[in-house]
């Protein structure tokens, strides 16, 4: 069973950073990491249908700019900006709620590549509730899972299993992977100014949440 190695995780660089989308007030969750392998190879392995189901759920749509996409039992949306092999831009709808997310890549040598992902959401009274409780980790732990699966993905040429499997989220590897994640975005929400009693709060609402242990 290939499985994610919590290493990776570690090396993931983690911003919460205040910022303005279309006119509104906002709030993105950051997430960075480096790859060993090229832009082009890069860009494909997160573009390309056939090879997204083996770090992602399958994803459906038309895959250019203006095109809609829907995440096998998750979220669907709109690509709003494409620019192969830089960056797209998209919409993030699950119901009513609608986010965005931006993913942009930088080569860093010949067959060395950065992707950033920055999931950004309007600052809304509902949206400071859930904010209060989970903090950055919500989305962040999920993304940081998805980035694993692509770390695995490119080095073994594999899926990796148990991303969203709650069996294996809820193993001792599982606890490993969400808790280092759910430690990271912690020190992303403090160094973003949250109260240490508050961070802890959220840190440990998305760890049950992600684990399985909460109610």
């Amino acid at each position: 069973m290939n499985l994610g190695d919590v290493s990776f995780l570690g090396a993931v660089v983690r911003r919460v950073e205040d910022t303005e989308y279309n006119g509104q007030k906002a709030r993105a969750v950051v997430a960075s990491a480096a790859y060993p392998t090229n832009i082009e190879d890069l860009w494909d392995a997160i573009t390309n249908p056939e090879r997204i189901p083996r770090w992602f759920s399958p994803v459906t749509g038309d895959f250019k700019q203006g095109g809609n996409y829907q995440v096998q039992g998750n979220a669907g949306g709109t690509i709003l900006e494409c620019e192969p092999p830089r960056t797209f831009v998209l919409t993030w709808e699950m119901g009513a709620d609608i986010t965005w997310v931006r993913v942009t890549l930088t080569a860093i040598s010949e067959e060395g590549c950065s992707l950033r992902l920055e999931h950004i959401a309007p600052v809304t009274e509902d949206g400071e509730k859930f904010w209060t409780q989970f903090g950055p980790g919500a989305v962040g732990v999920g993304w940081d899972l998805s980035l694993l699966g692509l770390h695995q993905m490119l080095r073994d040429g594999q899926k990796m299993h148990g991303s969203d499997d709650p069996e294996i989220l809820g193993s001792e590897i599982g606890k490993s992977w969400v808790n280092t994640s759910s430690d990271g975005w912690k020190k992303a929400n403090l160094d973003y100014g949250a109260d240490e009693a508050k961070a802890e709060e959220s840190r440990v609402a998305t760890t049950n949440f992600y684990t399985g242990m909460g109610d």
